[in-house]
């Protein structure tokens, strides 16, 4: 066993985890201080998670899904199908009790379902990925199914608007000429649920070029937090973009604004920081000398002597209270990270300049592959926090209780592999309607838009 193992395993042991695969800080409720989650699950969760007949979604005793849209269905706009690899999402609260998902397609230039191009949408005509939305109305049931965003590339996760449009972000940086595409990828679109044509397809450049993953706008000050998932080296940065119209609505992100990177003081990489609970003080935000990357990437471009912060996968991104929370995926020694890890949630106090090492997932388990590889995140109406798996193996979606257990919530059952070796494609996108009745999350292959509803905000037997 390495040093770091021995050391992650200690880590967890001291704080009682070590069968969960996961360590916490000792005050685990600071996570979800001053937002609407504020009942608690007990320890437990929901219970054990029982087969779905229909080979779908398992999911705990009283819970039920719903199949939305599956990746190839006829659009209801009749603009083509469904396309694939169903990545982020949101869902925003529409007129008389609807509900908007806007949900991102990751597609590459394989894809086998692109978006389809529909005039006044497209960005780039050679670019597969982009946006659908559905609305549905109040009893959940699909009144629409739209293309909101198309020719764009890669299409990861994003995030909503205070004022209740999606940021949708291209997992790329591929240029002009590269794969076909006829113009320059690696932006930030807005995209509005609803009326689409509203936003259209208008890269937010000013908010940098490079392998966007999520965002988090800070709904008191307007200023949007970025994450860039850099699989190697040279690994990403922890972004903030200061608007020129900082909460102007709709369309305001246009106007432009300055984008920094964040600077730990002696941290080059946040990978090193090994205990939950690590608490660094004067964090440092220091401007981007070329958002566009028109020569260098960003995150290989020259931050003064002190150097940059950097992180392997930088990935989900979301605002709790007066706080931002950002996970890194994983960390490998081998890929070039300063140490390993299978996933860290990191929370940065703006009013404090303080960086906050909340969880570390580890590797031990008493469940199949839990914490593996976290991804999409979100807080739910229990208390906690939804946390996508995006590993090896059997994929779930997993919940962390105020408390600090870890509990399985669903469990993909479609095998995209053989009998002999099965495969089950990630989850992402996990996110509750406006009311916390429902949780929506994506299969990311087959591209499948579920619905799950059931006691969200009750106590469970054995909880």
């Amino acid at each position: 066993m390495s040093r770091t193992s021995t050391t992650r395993r200690q880590i967890l042991a001291r704080t009682g985890a070590l069968g969960a695969g996961i360590a916490f800080t000792g005050a685990l409720a600071d996570l979800f201080a001053g937002t609407a989650a504020a009942q608690g699950l007990g320890r437990t969760g929901y219970g054990p998670l029982v087969p779905d007949p229909d080979g779908l979604l398992d999911l705990p005793a009283g819970f039920r899904h719903r199949v939305l849209s599956r990746e190839g269905d006829p659009l209801r706009s009749g603009e083509g199908v469904v396309p694939s690899n169903h990545d982020g999402m949101t869902a925003l609260p529409g007129d008389r009790g609807r509900v908007h998902l806007v949900r991102n397609h990751e597609n590459r230039p394989t894809a086998a379902h692109p978006v389809p191009t529909v005039e006044g949408l497209t960005y780039d005509p050679a670019g597969k990925g982009g946006c659908t939305a559905l609305t549905l109305d109040p009893r959940g049931g699909v009144l629409s199914e739209r293309v909101a965003l198309a020719g764009t590339a890669v299409n990861c996760a994003g995030g909503p608007t205070p004022w209740r449009t999606w940021l949708t972000c291209e997992e790329t940086e591929d240029r002009a000429g590269t794969n076909g595409y006829t113009k320059d990828h690696g932006f930030i679109f807005e995209v509005h649920p609803s009326d689409p044509r509203r936003t259209g397809a208008v890269p937010l450049t000013a908010m940098g070029r490079f392998q966007h993953e999520a965002i988090a706008v800070d709904p008191h000050l307007g200023v949007v937090y970025e994450t860039e998932d850099a699989f190697l080296e040279p690994f990403g940065l922890f972004y903030r973009f200061l608007p020129e119209k900082p909460l102007g609505g709709v369309g305001s992100l246009r106007a432009g604004g300055r984008l920094q990177a964040m600077r730990v003081p002696g941290v080059p990489d946040l990978s090193s920081i090994q205990e939950a609970g690590a608490v660094f003080e004067g964090v440092e935000w220091v401007d981007v000398p070329d958002p566009l990357a028109a020569e260098t990437p960003v995150r290989l471009q020259d931050f003064g002597p002190r150097g940059i912060t950097h992180a392997q996968k930088l990935e989900g991104c979301y605002w709790g209270g007066r706080c931002v929370y950002f996970v890194s995926s994983f960390a490998r020694a081998a890929d070039g990270s300063a140490a390993d890890h299978f996933g860290q949630i990191w929370r940065y106090d703006p009013a404090r300049r303080r960086l906050t090492l909340v969880i570390v997932f580890g590797p031990d388990t008493d469940v199949r592959l839990p914490g593996e590889s976290p991804d999409n995140i979100c807080l739910a109406p229990s208390g906690g926090l939804m946390v996508c798996e995006d590993g090896n193996g059997a994929q779930h979606v997993f919940g962390v209780t105020r408390g600090g257990a870890v509990y399985p919530m669903a469990r993909n059952r479609q095998n995209i592999g053989t009998a002999e070796a099965p495969e089950w494609g990630e989850f992402a996108g996990v996110t509750f309607s406006p009311d916390g009745r429902t949780m929506y999350v994506n299969c990311y292959t087959p591209g499948t838009t579920f619905a799950v509803t059931g006691p969200w905000r009750g106590e469970r037997p054995g909880g």
